[in-house]
């Protein structure tokens, strides 16, 4: 089976829409969404509503985000932008839209649940998705010992998706060791099944990676590879959007530069 996965989209229904463009012919069996529909952009009930609107099942877990926006956090630890951002996300949200944010589960969850055969580890081919980390997920994974964490606390997984950090990236675990590595551009990776991975397929809505093209993944659980893209996207048009809500110009400026 073929999984979409898409992350921290962030009320950037531009860059969303093109991303759903680009894969609108190919057959997927499950979407996987890691979180933080809405934030910074300016577009939050555009891109909760293409999401009941996705075929195929979904998978979703919440972001820190949709929290703050659904009013179930305050956002302490927001800063001023992004704090400003959630209150005028929660303004502007229609009512079944904000029940639909606050109805998102946490995670990490189980989203392929298989047995281990002869010989394999114990995890098998299971596979999770969380938004930061299985251990919090509000948690930013950047650093080998957060990478450790993250694979200790969801100890059922063979491939663990996350998001939050906004880069495209992954861990892999192997024998008690830890590899990290950026991804760049468009690619694709055969999985190793002696192998564990924390997999991030980066932003769609506010890459960080200083590509300021949209970021998503293809997951191919019967030949076990994973392929991430980048796509282009009426960039300018977002950033009006932005300026137009009388949201902060430095959230329309740093799409440019994918920061």
């Amino acid at each position: 089976m073929r999984y979409l996965i898409l992350s921290d989209m962030h009320g950037n229904w531009e860059a969303l829409q093109a991303v759903l463009r680009r894969v609108r012919r190919k057959q997927f069996g499950e979407t996987l969404v890691l979180g933080d529909l809405v934030g910074y952009g300016a577009a939050p009930n555009q891109v909760i509503e293409a999401m009941s609107r996705l075929p195929g099942r979904l998978r979703i877990v919440r972001g820190n985000h949709d929290k703050v926006a659904a009013g179930l956090e305050p956002g302490h630890g927001f800063n001023e932008v992004a704090l400003r951002a959630a209150q005028w996300t929660t303004e502007r949200l229609t009512r079944a839209n904000l029940e639909y944010l606050k109805d998102l589960p946490v995670g990490p969850t189980l989203v392929i649940e298989s047995q281990a055969g002869a010989g394999e580890a114990p995890y098998g081919r299971s596979v999770a998705i969380c938004h930061g980390s299985p251990a919090d997920e509000d948690c930013y994974v950047f650093a080998e010992s957060e990478a450790l964490a993250a694979f200790r606390a969801e100890p059922r997984a063979w491939v663990t998706f996350f998001g939050h950090t906004h880069l495209p990236s992954l861990f892999l675990l192997e024998e008690g060791r830890i590899a990290g590595a950026l991804l760049r551009g468009s690619g694709v990776l055969q999985l190793d099944p002696d192998r564990r991975y924390l997999i991030n397929p980066g932003s769609i809505g506010q890459p960080r990676d200083r590509d300021p093209r949209a970021a998503y993944m293809i997951y191919d659980s019967t030949r076990q590879t994973l392929r991430w893209y980048r796509c282009r996207y009426p960039l300018q048009r977002a950033q009006r959007r932005i300026v137009g809500q009388d949201l902060p110009a430095s959230l329309a400026e740093r799409l440019a530069h994918g920061i």
